[in-house]
């Protein structure tokens, strides 16, 4: 799935109309059709719904939506904001509206006109949709609030009033409604996958309206929603006469006294991404924990007994992943910087290894062309700066990216893969069971196990983080998102695999 900036699915609509071709009206009632039975379905049980229009075509959404839950017996208010410019296609559902009979609208002029509302009505908010540029004020904004006072579910249509399609301020002070469930037209909007809009948007889902095919394939964008379709594409079936040789040998360099877990966790999970061979580099002090912990693994010992000192020969290798685990000592620093200064195979940089590069920051020079970075939010910051928002982190990222030329995943929630092109995936598995020590080693070694083998750096990250993020949803369903520890996720990685096979 794609992701389109607000203004490009204007273009996705208006040539929809002119090449299906669709009159504009009629390609209105056919998306209400469709989020009448997303609505239907999902509140078969309703008592009432209070739907609120605003004067354009979002309004004219709801206006419809009321009239088709009303023919089947719902009890229905209407709640229209006046406005001396009401589009064509709201006026024209506003006459079928009163043919029917059954609904009589509420015009809602100033304040007095504010409707009260009993707990159990599901609330629809059909306000303004994601063409909005400014923030909404007088008697609209007054509005939202009141919206927002009421104890009701809101459902909130194409996208939640008030909330811009791209970049909103972070915390936010404009009038916004907050949404219980979001049900936005063809395509997710890039606001959705930002952190500080969730109370906004809550939960929510696609609803297909049928835009033409042909623009939606040609219409470029950057950013692409990653699902099962995407991953297939990325991903390599095995060949029957394959042996291990052909999947490649996977070095990982990880561990120190203490934090031999990191160490145990990249590797296992990189063996069970399908690296023929793995080594793990590890300090003396984590030999029989690495020997009993992963038995298919081979052992290389640093000549330290605590700590990664210095990398041996490299040229045997496939893939290269460091820094779970290794600490900050100057002993490592050093090993670090020779490291990174000579590895000429893919490499990827984690936890350690990415608090080392935020506090030498002149060793981001020295990084090899699609090196993959992997930072959670916190890593991000210490490495290329605060930003204020999820959406200037993202344009951040894009940037670094490309000065750097390395490929950066900003993990949490919708992870994404930010490319030295400017593509950027947005990755759609995974819960908040992630939020636990040691998942992000996980992702290290399955990424690291996926370049051993041949992939891209580009579609290891793709398919890393997709079969990461699967893994758990697998875990929550089995043992809760609450009871999910990283060594969880070992078990699953196998079975999210075979989703794509």
């Amino acid at each position: 799935m794609k992701i389109f900036k607000c203004s490009q699915v204007k273009t996705i609509d208006a040539y929809t109309i002119a090449h299906e071709p669709i009159s504009s009206i009629d390609l209105m009632e056919r998306a209400a059709t469709k989020l009448f039975h997303h609505i239907v379905a999902k509140y078969p049980y309703a008592k009432c719904f209070a739907v609120y229009a605003g004067p354009g075509n979002n309004g004219g959404d709801g206006v419809a939506l009321a009239r088709m839950l009303a023919q089947i017996g719902y009890h229905v208010k209407l709640h229209i904001l006046c406005s001396a410019n009401y589009s064509s296609d709201i006026q024209v559902n506003i006459k079928r509206l009163e043919m029917q009979g059954v609904v009589t609208p509420n015009y809602i002029l100033n304040e007095s006109d504010f409707p009260a509302s009993d707990p159990d009505t599901i609330v629809i908010d059909a306000l303004f949709g994601s063409g909005l540029s400014r923030p909404l004020d007088g008697v609209a904004a007054k509005l939202v609030d009141h919206i927002n006072s009421l104890s009701s579910a809101v459902v909130a249509i194409d996208i939640p009033s008030g909330l811009f399609g791209e970049d909103n301020p972070s915390p936010n002070p404009n009038p916004v409604v907050k949404a219980s469930f979001t049900l936005t037209l063809q395509f997710t909007k890039l606001s959705f996958i930002f952190p500080e809009n969730e109370k906004f948007v809550g939960k929510w889902a696609v609803v297909d309206i049928g835009l033409h095919r042909k623009i939606i394939e040609e219409e470029f964008t950057p950013y692409i929603y990653v699902d099962f379709e995407i991953v297939k594409q990325h991903y390599t079936p095995r060949g029957i006469f394959s042996h291990k040789g052909t999947f490649g040998h996977a070095l990982i360099i990880a561990g120190s006294r203490g934090m031999m877990g990191a160490s145990t966790l990249s590797v296992n999970a990189c063996l069970r991404a399908g690296a023929g061979l793995v080594t793990a580099h590890i300090p003396q002090v984590g030999y029989s924990i690495m020997q009993s912990q992963a038995p298919e693994a081979l052992v290389q010992l640093d000549e330290d007994t605590n700590h990664f000192s210095k990398a041996h020969d490299i040229t045997k290798y496939s893939a290269v992943a460091v820094g779970p685990g290794i600490g900050q000592d100057e002993i490592t620093v050093n090993a670090f910087r020779n490291l990174i200064g000579s590895v000429n195979i893919p490499l990827v940089i984690d936890a350690d290894g990415l608090n080392i590069l935020s506090k030498h920051k002149d060793l981001l020079d020295l990084l090899p062309t699609n090196t993959i970075l992997t930072p959670h939010v916190g890593e991000f910051n210490r490495l290329f700066g605060h930003a204020s928002s999820g959406c200037k982190r993202l344009i951040l990222a894009i940037e670094m990216a490309a000065k750097y030329n390395v490929i950066i995943v900003v993990k949490g929630a919708f992870t994404q893969v930010v490319c030295p092109s400017g593509m950027v995936y947005v990755n759609s598995t995974g819960n908040a069971g992630l939020a636990t020590g040691g998942s992000g080693d996980v992702l290290t070694g399955i990424i690291a196990g996926l370049l051993a083998q041949g992939y891209s750096p580009e579609s290891a990250c793709v398919v890393g983080v997709y079969i990461h993020g699967l893994a758990a949803d697998l875990v929550a369903q089995s043992v809760s998102q609450t009871s999910m520890v990283a060594t969880d996720l070992l078990c699953y990685i196998g079975k999210a695999f075979s989703h794509l096979e």
